[in-house]
């Protein structure tokens, strides 16, 4: 998401209301990624500021199912009609605690759909949706815990404030799928043993380790364990060893992702992640999705435990409870 540093500062503080960030920040980062590529060592240069914010969805709607790009007049009008898409996405508990969330917070209008028109960020399958959950992966996600308002463990990771995984999209753990309501912004940093990706929301950070290997698979990590190597000018990201905690849209801990970076120009790395998971769905897919450089800094995205949205929603859910009891 392109955004400005006020407006961003009032939607992190808005997006707190609804157990997402308390506040945001001044930042002290300079790094700029519009400089012209250079090579760390004999690689290219990924080093910078980087927004992979889009409107593009990653599946394809379904009033889409039969178009697989845009027209330019069909673009405009997707874009001019995010804020009302956007809006229906998100879940009537959550939208009743933010009556006034409008394009100030969220900013929409800023967003467009990638620049090759494509109607979702994946484009294997070709109809452009995810292949269909094993019988065993949906029994597995149906007992899941419901949520439950006075069960904080019930809730979602980024409810908790533990990882950026909103409405199904996947802040930094692979494959990194953008986010409509939040900042879609990162800085990468590069040696030639490392690159490191810090994403602002929920100031994760993820160290890819340049050659090696995976530690045993009983070893799990909140973002999975990735592992880098050149494939001339492309860096190939392989990443396994995922946590349960952290499902994306379902996956298992068994979820194996290999991710591919490519600078194209001084403006633009082509990142594309081709997902298989045995245990979840009935073949691989794979999502495309560019960055795009920036000057925008990275804000201080704070989130915790004495949010006051917290102390909100438990009196919605008691008033609610007092309602349906008289």
């Amino acid at each position: 998401m392109i955004a400005s540093r006020e407006n961003r500062k009032t939607r992190n503080r808005f997006l707190g209301g609804l157990g997402f960030t308390v506040a945001a920040a001044a930042a002290t980062i300079a790094v700029s990624a519009q400089r012209a590529p250079q090579r760390v060592a004999s690689h290219p240069d990924f080093q910078g500021l980087w927004t992979n914010g889009t409107l593009t969805p990653l599946t394809r709607p379904d009033d889409l199912k039969d178009k697989a790009v845009f027209t330019k007049e069909e673009a405009a009008e997707y874009e001019r009609t995010g804020l009302q898409r956007t809006l229906k996405e998100i879940p009537p508990d959550d939208l009743a605690m933010g009556s006034d969330l409008n394009d100030t917070y969220l900013e929409t209008s800023l967003l467009k759909v990638v620049p090759d028109r494509r109607t979702s960020l994946v484009v294997d399958p070709a109809d452009g949706r995810l292949p269909p959950q094993l019988p065993q992966a949906q029994e597995r996600n149906k007992a899941r815990p419901k949520r439950d308002y006075d069960d904080p463990e019930t809730l979602s990771l980024d409810e908790r404030c533990l990882m950026g995984t909103t409405f199904g999209s996947s802040q930094l753990a692979p494959p990194m799928v953008p986010n409509l309501l939040a900042e879609n912004y990162y800085q990468i940093v590069q040696t030639d043993n490392a690159v490191m990706i810090y994403t602002e929301l929920v100031h994760d950070a993820r160290v890819i380790r340049i050659g090696g290997v995976h530690p045993p698979a009983a070893i799990q990590k909140w973002l999975g364990d990735s592992i880098g190597r050149w494939e001339g000018d492309t860096l190939v990201v392989d990443t396994t060893n995922y946590t349960p905690k952290t499902h994306f849209r379902g996956s298992s801990e068994h979820m194996h992702v290999v991710e591919r970076f490519t600078r194209v120009d001084a403006r633009t790395i082509k990142y594309t992640a081709t997902v298989e998971d045995p245990e979840t769905w009935t073949r691989s897919w794979t999502v495309e999705v560019p960055f795009h450089a920036t000057t925008t800094p990275i804000l201080e995205y704070a989130c915790h435990e004495g949010n006051r949205a917290i102390e909100n929603f438990l009196r919605g859910a008691r008033a609610e409870e007092k309602r349906k009891s008289q």
